[in-house]
């Protein structure tokens, strides 16, 4: 997997990178074992415009994330010391950024658990470079830039949506959210009162068409319900519409 991978890599060798020292560039953590499959990732990252850094030792990721505070984590399913599931749950109170799990299995198991932990999207090796590439920009980009909904506060009894500061409230106490749960919260709360099909949600979130079978929207909204005050057996607040998607409720 890894020879195959540095064949992809060595291909781009000589693709005209974008520069690399962007006095804001983003910084990246990979937490990976394979340190040869780490190192190759790191140059094509960094000849993108990236910062990097990697730890190989899962023992080490809940501190290295918590420390460094990255704006991206990629995070390796299977580690040693800690696998990526559990360190995914344990930093998701105090850490906010996107985070993509990656994993050689090929059970869709794992991917349900990685967003049940609180992932952000889920890739499986070998990937390739220019689909990890712009699938970390696209997780980037939803992080740092707000909806093109021009409003920028949303109410609806004791909930509060702010979009500017990306954040949420319930009853005052603020909710902790991941990038990719309030990107979808903030999506079906500004179309409140219309039925968003998992196709719409889809093109919006992820710019990519929806294969029917994807079942990472699905795991947000079980994620959110709770988080919001919903309760997930007999939701008020988002309503699953059968066969077609979500709707947020509107106030009464």
């Amino acid at each position: 997997m890894v020879d195959d991978l540095e064949k992809q890599f060595a291909a781009l060798g000589n693709e005209e990178p974008a520069a690399p020292d962007f006095p804001d560039q983003d910084h990246v953590l990979i937490i990976e074992d394979d340190k040869r499959l780490a190192e190759l990732t790191r140059e094509y990252l960094e000849a993108n415009g990236f910062q990097v850094s990697l730890e190989a030792d899962g023992s080490k990721g809940v501190d290295r994330i918590l420390t460094l505070q990255p704006d991206l984590v990629l995070l390796d399913l299977m580690l040693p010391g800690e696998d990526g599931l559990s360190i995914c749950r344990r930093v998701r109170p105090n850490f906010s950024g996107p985070i993509m799990m990656m994993t050689a299995r090929t059970d869709d198991m794992d991917q349900v658990l990685g967003l049940e932990m609180g992932a952000d999207d889920y890739v499986s090796k070998p990937v390739q470079p220019r689909v990890l590439l712009a699938r970390m920009r696209a997780l980037l980009r939803r992080a740092d830039q707000p909806s093109s909904s021009g409003e920028m506060r949303l109410r609806f009894e004791n909930l509060e949506i702010d979009n500017a500061t990306r954040e949420a409230w319930l009853s005052g106490d603020r909710i902790d959210l991941t990038s990719a749960e309030f990107d979808l919260l903030w999506l079906l709360a500004s179309n409140a009162g219309h039925v968003l099909t998992r196709e719409e949600i889809f093109t919006q979130l992820r710019g990519i068409k929806y294969d029917g079978q994807d079942r990472s929207i699905d795991v947000r909204v079980s994620r959110i319900r709770p988080k919001i005050g919903d309760d997930p057996h007999q939701p008020h607040r988002i309503k699953t519409v059968r066969s077609k998607g979500y709707l947020f409720v509107k106030d009464s």
